[in-house]
């Protein structure tokens, strides 16, 4: 059995690996909420740990909102964790802030925590990056809710020189409803960082593209990300939505997601990529929704993912098996 909280929904996750331990770091809200909806305007970051990505230790809330008027004022979202050279571990985290308790308006920007041994983080000011206007929708500059900055994915670039973060983003051209895009940001540090042109073009039939992920498979590089059927636009408009795969020329893009192609259903969401100790890439998610539409909250156990043919997408070695 993987991993659940009797008294929380778990949702968006992400990892680090100190070599010994797989650290999970998952966003929760309480139950007592009652609205599953509402587990957004109240995320937290938790911290659990294991040895077979199957079994977990719970250790708590680690991160949570800053000030009321600060860029992560509502709610702490989605991130990734990477490790500098001086052996800090750096935790990029989607700072989110709700204009008033009665509004969908929805400020996201990039913040960062330290630590020095992924137990006690602390946090460093912010915001790190937001979106620039000159490449992408801002907040008011459409009829779109939310000024779309979030769900960080940080990594080295393969010279040596330098850091790419990819980001959940939309354009400021092209059909309001299909404006989706990865978003990217360079650093040169890994504390300074400049906002880049987009990695992918608008119109590919994604309202947003969720918890992007970039990961290196046999020598292939597979761009993963997530999008639910009612945020499908365009073409895609009235098909499945879930976890979408796309295979990529390098690590640093651009990516073509307009030819994205289904890796999971919308049964499961946030699919991240990881390697367990054999080495064997394995695709982790949350179980988003039940078959009349309820949410259920918890993680699923991992499932090998693997190129089936040299031309073939990436896919699901062997169904994805649900906590029992």
């Amino acid at each position: 059995m993987t991993f659940s909280l009797a008294t929380h929904w778990v949702w968006d996750f992400w990892f680090a690996d100190d070599g010994e331990s797989f650290h999970l770091y998952y966003l929760h809200a309480p139950k007592s909420l009652g609205d599953p909806q509402l587990r957004h305007r109240n995320a937290r970051i938790g911290h659990a740990t294991s040895t077979d990505l199957k079994n977990w230790s719970d250790h708590g809330e680690v991160l949570r909102p800053g000030a009321e008027d600060g860029f992560d004022g509502t709610a702490t979202w989605t991130g990734s964790i990477i490790r500098d050279g001086d052996g800090l571990w750096r935790m990029y985290y989607t700072g989110s802030r709700f204009l008033s308790p009665d509004s969908h308006a929805n400020v996201e920007t990039i913040g960062m925590a330290t630590s020095p041994d992924l137990h006690t983080w602390t946090k460093a000011p912010g915001p790190l990056s937001s979106a620039e206007a000159k490449w992408y929708e801002t907040l008011g500059s459409s009829a779109w809710p939310e000024e779309a900055w979030r769900d960080p994915w940080v990594y080295p670039d393969p010279s040596g020189s330098g850091w790419h973060m990819l980001v959940t983003a939309r354009s400021n051209t092209g059909d309001e409803l299909d404006r989706g895009v990865i978003g990217h940001a360079i650093s040169a540090d890994l504390d300074g960082w400049e906002a880049r042109p987009a990695l992918s073009t608008a119109g590919a039939g994604f309202k947003h593209l969720e918890v992007p992920q970039i990961a290196e498979i046999d020598g292939r590089f597979a761009l993963l990300f997530s999008c639910d059927s009612t945020h499908l636009a365009g073409a895609r408009a009235g098909q499945v939505g879930g976890i979408w795969v796309v295979e990529a020329e390098s690590a640093t893009g651009p990516f073509n997601v307009a030819d994205a192609v289904l890796l999971a259903s919308e049964a499961l969401y946030s699919g991240r990529l990881i390697q367990d100790r054999s080495g064997t890439w394995q695709m982790l998610a949350f179980e988003n929704s039940t078959d009349d539409g309820g949410f259920i909250g918890v993680l699923s156990n991992p499932v090998p993912v693997g190129w089936s043919a040299q031309d073939a997408p990436l896919e699901l070695v062997s169904p994805i098996q649900e906590n029992a």
